[in-house]
């Protein structure tokens, strides 16, 4: 067949070939990449870190494999629309791949330029002659500037990363063995962003599709992941940095609540026995097993609910492009889920669906439903604090089979942000649902962790101790507040619930 279809094109022209796959079905929707990872350093804040700017709309993707598999009239038109694509990028090209660093102030790029304008508005020189002006970042470090001359804002750009980062090249020269310690992590940061915004094409970006059950997935790392599920080879560090920047939200969650979880309770899996019972119950929801049920009337089988995840607090992951959150849904064939992001900050970056809806009656809190993401996936959006929606009822009753919280980032224990959440996890603590939680460092882990015993000491179990995340983000992150302060997506994630009191009973003597 493949050979007839190379013959049945061999009489076509490249024009009306490609004019012919724009219009298949099986063509493929490449979108802008500056849109899809890119931070945005006018909404980065204290406890959010640089937000990702990406579109709602995910892009119609098939599985490469299927496409490639693929018997038709066109037998290589999968090849002639990469190449299209490929010829595309190459006429929009800004930068080449050997020149990717430039000086944020005289970047080629506009948008980077005006974060370098923001940076030098708001962040303070870190030299120890100035007055402090922050706390430090890690307790055990000495204070950051314990000198008598006033604060300034850094103006001078290391000439070896490209960044602002000291007020002078005086207070840089004097302060350059510091600066060392983290100067090669920003020009990484700096080529990052001028590579997302290069206008290359992404062959990173084409994400696999459905996983057949008998081909299992190994959640080793990153890279036993990537093969397992058929995704394209990625060859270059920098390649493999972006990709993890948007797939480290769903492989968060799918790597613990998978069956094949690296997170074991064997020794180093870091699950606790009150760890096992919870994510037992939800395996067992997400792996259900076969039932021979079919589609007519005499295979029709009773099915559990969809899993329901409580995305609380979310900002840059409920914009992430609808592609990235179906990877989940292809890790669990024959699971469900409704995602349902909630927070105030919740429609950042999504500008294109304002107005929000109307709260009525059967939409009581202006929720945005997206029903077609997928056949086994469901999300919606609420934009509004959880402790409201859940003092009135109405995503009652909680199943530890069918419920999870998840928190990305949330700051629980940040001093401008512990507030929002002081009402919240006692709430959360009585539904006896699973809570994951990620940090973007371990200080920032260990601070929520402190807060929580803090507020709740003795009404909740740890159920995953605290550590490194498998799938955390390889691509480091700049906070534009403070250059001194470098993270990476999902560092850390840790996990706890409410605690459930066994009842015994006391036999008579």
């Amino acid at each position: 067949m493949e050979s007839v279809s190379r013959h049945a094109t061999s009489g076509i022209c490249r024009r009306c070939l490609s004019s012919a796959l724009s219009n298949s079905s099986y063509s493929r929707t490449t979108r802008p990449l500056s849109q899809l990872a890119s931070p945005s350093p006018q909404l980065t804040s204290h406890r959010s870190g640089p937000r990702m700017r990406a579109k709602l709309a995910p892009p119609k993707t098939l599985s490469t494999s299927s496409v490639k598999r693929s018997l038709s009239l066109f037998g290589r038109k999968a090849e002639v629309a990469q190449q299209d694509a490929h010829d595309s990028a190459r006429a929009q090209r800004v930068l080449r791949s050997d020149d990717l660093f430039h000086s944020f102030t005289h970047s080629p790029i506009p948008e980077i330029r005006q974060r370098a304008a923001f940076i030098r508005q708001h962040a303070y020189c870190p030299h120890p002659d100035h007055r402090m002006t922050r706390a430090p970042i890690d307790p055990g470090q000495t204070p950051v500037s314990s000198g008598n001359v006033a604060a300034a804002h850094v103006d001078f750009e290391c000439p070896d990363c490209g960044i602002p980062v000291y007020c002078s090249e005086q207070h840089w020269a004097d302060d350059y063995e510091a600066h060392l310690q983290i100067c090669d992590t920003l020009r990484q940061i700096n080529e990052d962003e001028h590579d997302l915004r290069s206008g290359r094409f992404f062959p990173e970006f084409e994400y696999a599709g459905p996983q057949m059950e008998e081909a299992v997935v190994n959640m080793t790392n990153w890279d036993t992941f990537l093969y397992t599920r058929e995704f394209e080879a990625i060859n270059a560090d920098r390649s493999m940095r972006q990709v993890t920047r948007l797939l480290t939200y769903p492989l968060t969650i799918g790597s613990i609540l998978h069956e094949l979880s690296p997170y074991n309770i064997r020794k180093g899996g870091r699950l606790t026995p009150e760890g096992l019972k919870s994510l037992s119950a939800l395996r067992y929801t997400l792996h259900p097993p076969r039932t021979g049920g079919g589609v007519g009337i005499q295979g029709l089988r009773p099915e559990a609910p969809p899993v329901r995840l409580f995305i609380l607090g979310a900002r840059a992951e409920s914009s992430l492009p609808r592609n990235v959150w179906v990877q989940l849904a292809h890790l669990f064939p024959r699971g469900k889920f409704h995602l349902i992001f909630i927070g105030p900050e919740s429609m950042a970056n999504r500008d294109d669906e304002f107005p929000l809806p109307p709260r009525t009656a059967s939409n009581p809190f202006g929720a945005i439903v997206e029903d077609r993401v997928w056949p086994t996936m469901k999300i919606s959006t609420i934009v509004d604090y959880y402790h409201t929606l859940h003092k009135t009822g109405h995503f009652y009753p909680y199943d530890p089979y069918f419920d999870c919280f998840v928190m990305f980032h949330p700051g629980l224990g940040h001093p401008a942000s512990s507030h929002d959440w002081a009402e919240t996890v006692p709430l959360l603590l009585e539904t006896k649902a699973p809570i994951l939680v990620t940090g973007y460092t371990q200080h920032d882990m260990e601070r929520d962790i402190a807060w929580v015993n803090k507020t709740c000491h003795g009404e909740f179990d740890m159920l995953m101790e605290p550590g490194e995340n498998i799938f955390r983000s390889l691509r480091w992150d700049l906070n534009d507040l403070d250059p001194q302060d470098i993270s990476c997506g999902n560092w850390g994630v840790w996990a706890f619930r409410g605690k459930r009191y066994e009842a015994t009973r006391k036999e008579d003597e």
